[in-house]
């Protein structure tokens, strides 16, 4: 009994100093372990990258330090640095009056839902027209963006909403479903992005555009017969001055050809009977110097002109007896 204690004994103390042993070769690699894990928790967190379409802002410890460009960049770890990635580079995209949804077959669908209270708006001449647009913009400055306002979203949808209702107010509503859609989405986009510097939130309006602009869904049957009619009104006015242009100057033309045709007749013959008057003069001069000569003239004259009419002539002797003339016969 005794030497079984004592073997018992004696194994234990051998196991006791084989786990002290132990506990010394392992404290040995602690050390080098912890460092080891030390080092990777460096290497990991000192450390970050920036995409190309991506800005970063650095605050220390709640400072804001700097804003830091595409690219690799190093940290203080242990979360004494803190790194907010933004993308600067990417056109953001404010809808109002609709929504834009994607579906699993990846076609673009708009969703109109109901966004009344965004759409309706009053213009210049106490119309309704229901307007649907579209805000793109840019972060031109992350740390602004971030930290200058704490809703900066929502913030630039209640600035676009007010100067779009500010525009469209200072518009007849012919103007608004008609030509001056492009004049309103450049007054807005010009407009809203002077609001915005005002509030320096550190964003750049890129584009504004007019989606969709309608009268009421209400009241729009009516609003489409009274268009029907203006267009009507315009097609029959648009031909009556067709045919008073293509009527009135031909008119015009024939009015002015015989005017000035008869202005010519009647200049001809005034020209006409003052030469021929002069002619008189001249003659009757002549008549006064030597009658007889100037009255066998004048004969002469007016037998030459009165034979040029005569195809052939047949000169009889009244003194020949028994002839019997040949007319119609040529050379005689």
């Amino acid at each position: 009994m005794n030497w079984q204690t004592n073997n018992s004994r004696r194994g234990g103390k051998e196991d006791a100093e084989k786990l002290l042993q132990d506990i010394k070769n392992a404290s040995k690699l602690i050390g080098p372990v912890v460092i080891g894990i030390i080092v990777l928790i460096l290497a990991t967190t000192s450390y970050y990258t920036v995409e190309p379409d991506e800005e970063a802002v650095m605050i220390r410890l709640g400072k804001y330090t700097g804003t830091y460009p595409p690219g690799l960049h190093f940290k203080v770890p242990f979360g004494i640095d803190k790194v907010i990635k933004v993308k600067t580079k990417k056109v953001h995209q404010a809808e109002f009056g609709f929504r834009t949804r994607n579906s699993s077959t990846r076609v673009t669908t708009y969703s109109k839902g109901s966004f009344d209270n965004e759409a309706l708006m009053l213009t210049g001449d106490l119309n309704v027209a229901d307007v649907e647009w579209v805000v793109q913009y840019q972060i031109s400055d992350p740390f602004k963006y971030l930290f200058q306002t704490s809703e900066p979203n929502r913030n630039i949808r209640d600035v676009s909403e007010a100067i779009m209702r500010r525009v469209v107010g200072d518009r007849l509503v012919t103007d608004v479903l008609t030509t001056g859609r492009a004049e309103i989405a450049m007054d807005a986009r010009m407009l809203m992005q002077k609001v915005l510097d005002k509030y320096d939130m550190g964003v750049r309006i890129v584009t504004v555009k007019l989606q969709d602009v309608n009268p009421p869904r209400v009241v729009q049957p009516s609003f489409n017969q009274v268009n029907s009619a203006k267009q009507e009104q315009e097609k029959i006015i648009n031909t009556a001055e067709k045919d008073y242009n293509k009527i009135i100057p031909e008119a015009r033309g024939k009015a002015e050809k015989l005017v000035s045709e008869s202005e010519g007749y009647a200049e001809g013959l005034v020209n006409k009977a003052l030469g021929d008057s002069a002619k008189f003069r001249e003659i009757y001069k002549e008549y006064r110097k030597a009658p007889a000569i100037t009255r066998k003239r004048i004969y002469l004259e007016t037998m030459e002109e009165i034979f040029k009419r005569f195809e052939s002539i047949t000169v009889v002797d009244p003194q020949v007896k028994g002839l019997l003339p040949i007319f119609n016969q040529k050379g005689q």
